[in-house]
Protein backbone atom coordinates (compact mmCIF):
# COMPACT_ATOMS: atom_id res chain seq x y z
CA UNK A 1 0.00 0.00 0.00
CA UNK A 2 2.63 2.52 0.84
CA UNK A 3 4.53 1.35 -2.26
CA UNK A 4 1.71 2.19 -4.17
CA UNK A 5 1.23 5.41 -2.64
CA UNK A 6 4.87 6.71 -3.26
CA UNK A 7 5.27 5.06 -6.38
CA UNK A 8 1.90 7.28 -7.77
CA UNK A 9 3.32 10.23 -6.27
CA UNK A 10 6.42 9.30 -7.78
CA UNK A 11 5.29 10.05 -11.25
CA UNK A 12 3.60 13.61 -10.28
CA UNK A 13 5.24 16.88 -11.50
CA UNK A 14 5.75 20.08 -9.39
CA UNK A 15 6.35 23.22 -10.30
CA UNK A 16 7.57 26.23 -8.68
CA UNK A 17 6.58 29.93 -9.04
CA UNK A 18 8.81 32.09 -6.67
CA UNK A 19 9.50 35.56 -6.28
CA UNK A 20 9.53 38.03 -3.52
CA UNK A 21 6.09 38.83 -1.31
CA UNK A 22 4.46 41.27 -3.62
CA UNK A 23 5.70 40.75 -7.03
CA UNK A 24 2.77 39.33 -8.23
CA UNK A 25 2.69 35.35 -8.21
CA UNK A 26 -0.57 34.91 -7.51
CA UNK A 27 -1.48 36.95 -10.08
CA UNK A 28 0.38 35.18 -12.44
CA UNK A 29 -0.27 31.64 -11.03
CA UNK A 30 -3.37 30.66 -13.41
CA UNK A 31 -1.35 32.03 -16.48
CA UNK A 32 1.79 30.01 -15.65
CA UNK A 33 -1.07 26.99 -14.88
CA UNK A 34 -2.26 27.05 -18.44
CA UNK A 35 0.91 27.28 -20.01
CA UNK A 36 2.18 24.58 -18.81
CA UNK A 37 -0.75 22.19 -18.51
CA UNK A 38 -0.73 22.30 -14.17
CA UNK A 39 -4.27 20.55 -12.48
CA UNK A 40 -3.33 22.07 -9.22
CA UNK A 41 -2.02 25.15 -7.60
CA UNK A 42 -0.81 25.51 -3.99
CA UNK A 43 -1.25 29.05 -2.83
CA UNK A 44 -1.04 30.69 0.75
CA UNK A 45 -2.11 27.64 2.08
CA UNK A 46 -5.04 26.92 -0.43
CA UNK A 47 -5.51 24.07 -2.93
CA UNK A 48 -6.45 25.35 -6.05
CA UNK A 49 -8.14 23.38 -9.14
CA UNK A 50 -10.13 25.14 -11.84
CA UNK A 51 -10.86 27.90 -10.26
CA UNK A 52 -12.81 26.44 -6.89
CA UNK A 53 -10.87 26.09 -3.46
CA UNK A 54 -10.57 22.27 -2.53
CA UNK A 55 -8.69 22.25 0.73
CA UNK A 56 -7.14 24.35 3.28
CA UNK A 57 -7.09 27.97 4.71
CA UNK A 58 -6.17 31.37 3.48
CA UNK A 59 -3.42 33.03 5.08
CA UNK A 60 -4.91 36.07 3.86
CA UNK A 61 -6.90 35.96 6.68
CA UNK A 62 -4.74 35.63 9.07
CA UNK A 63 -4.25 38.89 11.49
CA UNK A 64 -0.53 39.06 11.87
CA UNK A 65 2.04 38.29 9.57
CA UNK A 66 3.81 35.92 11.64
CA UNK A 67 0.36 33.73 11.63
CA UNK A 68 0.23 34.39 8.03
CA UNK A 69 3.70 32.67 7.25
CA UNK A 70 2.91 29.85 9.28
CA UNK A 71 -0.06 29.12 6.97
CA UNK A 72 1.26 29.38 3.86
CA UNK A 73 4.22 26.96 5.18
CA UNK A 74 1.54 24.73 6.49
CA UNK A 75 3.35 24.73 9.94
CA UNK A 76 -0.03 23.43 11.73
CA UNK A 77 -0.15 19.58 11.83
CA UNK A 78 -4.02 19.22 11.11
CA UNK A 79 -3.95 22.02 7.90
CA UNK A 80 -1.30 20.14 6.19
CA UNK A 81 -2.88 16.65 6.90
CA UNK A 82 -6.11 18.12 5.80
CA UNK A 83 -4.67 19.28 2.00
CA UNK A 84 -2.41 16.33 1.81
CA UNK A 85 -5.11 14.25 2.35
CA UNK A 86 -7.17 15.66 -0.75
CA UNK A 87 -4.16 15.14 -3.26
CA UNK A 88 -3.87 11.49 -2.52
CA UNK A 89 -7.35 11.75 -3.42
CA UNK A 90 -7.07 13.90 -6.35
CA UNK A 91 -6.18 12.78 -9.82
CA UNK A 92 -3.04 14.72 -11.55
CA UNK A 93 -0.29 15.01 -13.15
CA UNK A 94 1.06 18.30 -12.11
CA UNK A 95 0.81 21.38 -9.42
CA UNK A 96 2.18 24.68 -9.13
CA UNK A 97 3.33 25.48 -5.47
CA UNK A 98 3.82 29.39 -5.09
CA UNK A 99 6.75 30.63 -2.81
CA UNK A 100 9.09 33.55 -1.74
CA UNK A 101 11.86 31.35 -2.27
CA UNK A 102 13.26 27.49 -3.39
CA UNK A 103 13.60 26.63 -0.06
CA UNK A 104 9.83 27.81 0.92
CA UNK A 105 8.47 26.10 -2.36
CA UNK A 106 10.59 22.22 -0.95
CA UNK A 107 9.55 22.95 2.48
CA UNK A 108 5.81 22.77 1.45
CA UNK A 109 6.40 20.25 -1.23
CA UNK A 110 7.91 17.97 1.85
CA UNK A 111 5.33 18.72 4.44
CA UNK A 112 2.32 18.04 1.88
CA UNK A 113 4.38 14.80 0.64
CA UNK A 114 4.75 16.09 -2.78
CA UNK A 115 8.30 15.23 -4.59
CA UNK A 116 10.10 18.00 -5.00
CA UNK A 117 10.16 20.54 -7.65
CA UNK A 118 11.44 19.67 -11.14
CA UNK A 119 11.12 22.99 -12.57
CA UNK A 120 11.41 26.32 -10.61
CA UNK A 121 10.22 29.63 -12.43
CA UNK A 122 10.77 32.81 -11.20
CA UNK A 123 8.45 35.80 -11.32
CA UNK A 124 11.08 37.65 -13.32
CA UNK A 125 11.54 35.12 -16.08
CA UNK A 126 7.30 35.43 -16.89
CA UNK A 127 6.69 39.72 -15.56
CA UNK A 128 8.19 42.83 -16.60
CA UNK A 129 9.59 45.03 -14.40
CA UNK A 130 7.09 47.54 -14.96
CA UNK A 131 4.52 45.25 -13.67
CA UNK A 132 6.58 43.50 -10.48
CA UNK A 133 7.29 47.15 -9.41
CA UNK A 134 3.73 47.79 -10.19
CA UNK A 135 2.95 44.58 -8.42
CA UNK A 136 5.19 46.19 -4.97
CA UNK A 137 3.25 49.39 -4.88
CA UNK A 138 0.44 48.04 -4.84
CA UNK A 139 0.89 45.70 -1.78
CA UNK A 140 2.97 47.89 -0.04
CA UNK A 141 0.70 50.93 -0.41
CA UNK A 142 -2.93 49.63 -0.84
CA UNK A 143 -1.86 46.34 0.95
CA UNK A 144 -3.75 44.48 -1.20
CA UNK A 145 -3.06 40.69 -2.20
CA UNK A 146 -4.52 38.49 -5.53
CA UNK A 147 -6.07 34.63 -4.32
CA UNK A 148 -6.05 33.15 -7.90
CA UNK A 149 -10.01 31.88 -7.93
CA UNK A 150 -13.07 34.02 -9.02
CA UNK A 151 -14.51 36.33 -6.12
CA UNK A 152 -17.50 33.93 -5.58
CA UNK A 153 -15.57 31.32 -4.25
CA UNK A 154 -13.88 34.09 -1.89
CA UNK A 155 -16.59 35.86 -0.85
CA UNK A 156 -18.33 32.48 0.38
CA UNK A 157 -15.03 31.58 2.30
CA UNK A 158 -13.99 34.85 2.87
CA UNK A 159 -16.08 37.34 2.72
CA UNK A 160 -14.61 39.95 5.49
CA UNK A 161 -11.62 40.24 3.38
CA UNK A 162 -12.50 40.53 -0.33
CA UNK A 163 -12.17 43.85 -1.84
CA UNK A 164 -12.48 43.30 -5.52
CA UNK A 165 -12.27 41.16 -8.53
CA UNK A 166 -10.32 41.72 -12.25
CA UNK A 167 -11.31 39.92 -14.82
CA UNK A 168 -8.25 39.30 -17.58
CA UNK A 169 -9.02 38.06 -21.37
CA UNK A 170 -6.21 35.61 -22.54
CA UNK A 171 -6.60 34.58 -26.05
CA UNK A 172 -5.84 30.73 -26.24
CA UNK A 173 -5.12 28.00 -29.60
CA UNK A 174 -7.81 25.17 -29.92
CA UNK A 175 -7.32 22.04 -32.17
CA UNK A 176 -8.13 22.77 -35.18
CA UNK A 177 -9.40 26.35 -34.74
CA UNK A 178 -6.95 27.36 -37.85
CA UNK A 179 -8.57 25.30 -40.38
CA UNK A 180 -11.79 25.52 -39.54
CA UNK A 181 -10.89 29.28 -39.79
CA UNK A 182 -11.98 30.27 -36.12
CA UNK A 183 -9.07 31.78 -35.19
CA UNK A 184 -8.23 32.25 -31.28
CA UNK A 185 -10.17 31.60 -28.59
CA UNK A 186 -10.88 34.25 -25.95
CA UNK A 187 -10.79 33.12 -22.20
CA UNK A 188 -12.06 34.46 -19.34
CA UNK A 189 -9.72 34.48 -15.99
CA UNK A 190 -11.23 35.85 -12.58
CA UNK A 191 -8.96 36.61 -9.93
CA UNK A 192 -9.55 38.40 -6.33
CA UNK A 193 -8.10 41.19 -4.61
CA UNK A 194 -8.43 40.89 -0.12
CA UNK A 195 -6.89 42.95 2.18
CA UNK A 196 -5.68 40.75 4.86
CA UNK A 197 -5.94 42.37 8.54
CA UNK A 198 -2.22 41.86 8.81
CA UNK A 199 -1.91 44.53 5.77
CA UNK A 200 -3.56 47.32 7.72
CA UNK A 201 -0.89 46.95 10.45
CA UNK A 202 1.90 46.72 8.81
CA UNK A 203 4.53 44.03 9.37
CA UNK A 204 6.49 43.69 12.65
CA UNK A 205 9.84 45.34 12.66
CA UNK A 206 12.57 45.16 15.44
CA UNK A 207 15.82 46.40 15.49
CA UNK A 208 18.73 44.83 15.74
CA UNK A 209 19.77 46.11 18.79
CA UNK A 210 16.78 44.82 20.62
CA UNK A 211 16.28 41.64 18.95
CA UNK A 212 20.15 41.09 20.13
CA UNK A 213 19.28 41.68 23.82
CA UNK A 214 16.16 39.51 23.35
CA UNK A 215 18.35 36.94 22.42
CA UNK A 216 20.73 37.72 25.06
CA UNK A 217 17.87 36.91 27.84
CA UNK A 218 16.60 34.08 26.59
CA UNK A 219 19.41 32.57 26.66
CA UNK A 220 19.95 33.64 30.63
CA UNK A 221 16.23 32.22 31.20
CA UNK A 222 16.76 28.98 29.78
CA UNK A 223 20.12 28.43 31.90
CA UNK A 224 22.11 31.38 33.57
CA UNK A 225 25.27 29.22 33.01
CA UNK A 226 25.45 29.37 29.31
CA UNK A 227 27.13 32.81 28.26
CA UNK A 228 26.13 34.17 24.65
CA UNK A 229 29.20 35.90 23.43
CA UNK A 230 28.20 37.07 20.21
CA UNK A 231 24.64 37.29 18.41
CA UNK A 232 24.62 38.40 14.51
CA UNK A 233 21.00 39.24 13.31
CA UNK A 234 19.96 38.37 9.77
CA UNK A 235 17.47 39.86 7.44
CA UNK A 236 15.68 37.17 5.80
CA UNK A 237 12.81 36.93 3.26
CA UNK A 238 9.87 36.67 5.82
CA UNK A 239 11.93 37.91 9.23
CA UNK A 240 14.94 37.27 11.03
CA UNK A 241 17.96 34.27 10.74
CA UNK A 242 19.86 34.55 13.92
CA UNK A 243 23.77 33.43 14.60
CA UNK A 244 24.28 32.70 18.41
CA UNK A 245 27.67 32.09 19.62
CA UNK A 246 28.08 30.87 23.32
CA UNK A 247 30.25 29.75 26.33
CA UNK A 248 28.84 26.55 27.96
CA UNK A 249 30.23 25.59 31.48
CA UNK A 250 32.38 22.01 32.16
CA UNK A 251 29.73 19.59 32.62
CA UNK A 252 26.74 20.60 30.82
CA UNK A 253 25.20 18.16 28.72
CA UNK A 254 24.02 20.78 25.73
CA UNK A 255 24.91 19.07 23.14
CA UNK A 256 21.96 16.88 23.11
CA UNK A 257 20.05 19.66 23.88
CA UNK A 258 20.08 22.52 21.13
CA UNK A 259 17.46 21.77 19.72
CA UNK A 260 15.45 22.64 22.90
CA UNK A 261 17.45 25.90 23.41
CA UNK A 262 16.72 26.82 19.55
CA UNK A 263 13.17 26.29 19.82
CA UNK A 264 13.02 27.89 23.53
CA UNK A 265 14.21 30.95 21.50
CA UNK A 266 11.63 30.78 19.08
CA UNK A 267 9.05 30.44 20.52
CA UNK A 268 10.02 33.70 23.10
CA UNK A 269 10.41 35.97 20.46
CA UNK A 270 7.83 35.18 18.34
CA UNK A 271 5.23 35.15 21.39
CA UNK A 272 6.91 38.32 22.84
CA UNK A 273 7.59 40.09 19.92
CA UNK A 274 5.39 39.45 17.30
CA UNK A 275 8.10 38.83 14.33
CA UNK A 276 9.06 35.64 12.48
CA UNK A 277 12.46 33.52 13.33
CA UNK A 278 13.53 31.58 10.60
CA UNK A 279 16.42 29.85 11.56
CA UNK A 280 18.63 30.02 14.78
CA UNK A 281 21.81 28.65 14.64
CA UNK A 282 24.00 28.61 17.92
CA UNK A 283 27.83 27.64 17.95
CA UNK A 284 29.25 26.48 21.20
CA UNK A 285 33.06 28.37 21.12
CA UNK A 286 34.14 27.04 24.05
CA UNK A 287 33.92 24.89 27.55
CA UNK A 288 34.36 26.98 30.59
CA UNK A 289 35.38 26.27 33.81
CA UNK A 290 32.89 26.75 36.60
Amino acid sequence: MIFDFLFAFKRKRVFALTGESGTGKSFHAKLVAFKYGIDLIIDDGLLIKNNRILAGHSAKKEHSFMAAVKVALFDEKSHRDEVARRLQNEKFKRILILGTSEKMVNKIATRLQLPPPSKIIKIDDIATQEEIDKAIRTRRIEGKHVIPVPSIEVKKSYPNIFYDAIKIFKRRNVAGNVLSGIGLVPTLHEKSIVRPEYSKHGRVIISETALAQFVTNCVNEYNKEIKSKKIHVKHAEMGYRLIITIDVPYGIQLSGNIHDLQQYIIDNIERYTGILIEEVNIIIDKVTEQ
